[in-house]
């Protein structure tokens, strides 16, 4: 992904303004009113064009401030203390320093923002000592000092503020990111229960009647019916999950969201797929959080289009246990004895998922009899 560094494009014709008000506003109030100051000062410097010049230096330097802080402010620094030392009037001189030391700390540039205080102070104290200038006494001194101290301080204060509204900004970005990521990941998951269960019922089916049609024709009717229901019902779904990824406004068609409500729909439509499906449930029904109600049907789903894609399987058994904590699936089929443990394939993985994101557990292990096992504990 590639960025664009705000201090570096192309400023904008708003942006361009600000950038020169700000120079500009300051240089006529300084200039103007550091020669008027000069008026009721007689004992300093008279104001001439060298002023002014050293003046306009600090503030003109201003309209870089934004994309050269650092040059900005030791521009600043250089002209404020020779026009210190040169004793020329004092007046609103001090407020471009002010300007360019405040916005260099707050940016984050706090080692040069600091030694930009210290350079202008201790040139003023020692260029006075050198020159022989000592008309302010200790008081005076530390007076300034400690305005510069609490200048930079508070520059301080706004740098942390600034810093802590960026992380909250980047924390925002990263947790609406995170999301996005997350609910992709939630539908890539729909898509591929969805797409591989009615499939593998088409697949299944088709097979049935390429296999009737010409030993036994009037026989191929029902499968030829059942690949139609299960390409009617994928197509319904697909479409449904798309109109969510396109934030359609267009009235697609709706069916319930997928849960155990759908789990005897889903049950006859595998049984006219060739494998017997048994359900046994032990408890008492109870409704389910939409989330958890989901993610259960999604998982006896998977496991029976296992069954009929891998599993040479006559017959499934579907076992729901409704507990005080938890909700336990299992899903057993009689298929062929293989040794060794199940391979675990793209199908189990997603299970495990969805398991796991509500605080589950999913295992797949081999049943006594030699046929998969699916056993998931979600907990209420």
């Amino acid at each position: 992904m590639t960025t664009t560094d705000p201090t570096t494009s192309t400023p904008t014709w708003a942006a361009q303004v600000r950038r020169i008000a700000l120079p500009a506003v300051l240089s006529v109030v300084v200039v103007v009113g550091s020669f008027g100051a000069s008026d009721g000062q007689p004992d300093r410097r008279s104001a001439d064009w060298f002023m002014a010049v050293l003046l306009l230096i600090g503030t003109v330097s201003l309209y870089w401030l934004r994309p050269h802080p650092i040059p900005v402010l030791w521009a600043t620094v250089i002209s404020t203390l020779t026009y210190m030392l040169m004793q020329y009037p004092w007046g609103p001189v001090i407020f471009t320093f002010v300007i360019a030391v405040f916005s260099v700390i707050r940016r984050g540039h706090r080692l040069a923002g600091w030694a930009g205080l210290a350079a202008l102070y201790v040139g003023h104290v020692g260029g006075r000592l050198i020159l022989g200038i000592n008309e302010d006494g200790i008081y005076q001194v530390l007076l300034v000092g400690t305005c510069f101290v609490v200048l930079g301080f508070v520059a301080e204060l706004f740098r942390a503020q600034r810093d802590r509204a960026i992380a909250a900004d980047k924390t925002r970005r990263e947790a609406e990111l995170r999301k996005a990521g997350e609910e992709r990941l939630r539908i890539a998951q729909e898509l591929h229960d969805v797409v591989a269960h009615h499939i593998s019922l088409i697949n299944v089916q088709a097979s049935t009647a390429l296999h009737l049609v010409d030993r036994q024709p009037e026989q191929a009717g029902p499968a030829l019916a059942a690949i139609k229901d299960a390409s009617k019902e994928a197509l319904v779904e697909l479409r449904s999950i798309v109109g969510i990824l396109r934030q359609s406004d267009e009235s697609a068609p709706r069916q319930p969201v997928a849960g155990l409500e759908r789990l005897e729909h889903l049950v006859s439509r595998t049984s006219r797929a060739g494998l017997e499906v048994h359900t046994i449930v032990h408890g008492d029904p109870q409704p389910l959080p939409t989330g958890l109600d989901r993610a259960a049907f999604r998982i006896i789903q998977e496991s029976l289009t296992n069954i009929v894609r891998h599993a040479k399987a006559n017959s499934a058994t579907v076992r729901i246990q409704y507990g005080d904590e938890a909700l336990v699936l299992q899903v057993d089929d009689d298929g062929q004895s293989l040794a060794g443990p199940p391979k675990e394939g793209n199908g189990i993985i997603g299970m495990r998922e969805r398991a796991t994101a509500l605080g589950g557990t999913l295992t797949a292990a081999r049943t006594p009899a030699g046929g998969m096992r699916i056993t998931a504990h979600l907990p209420l």
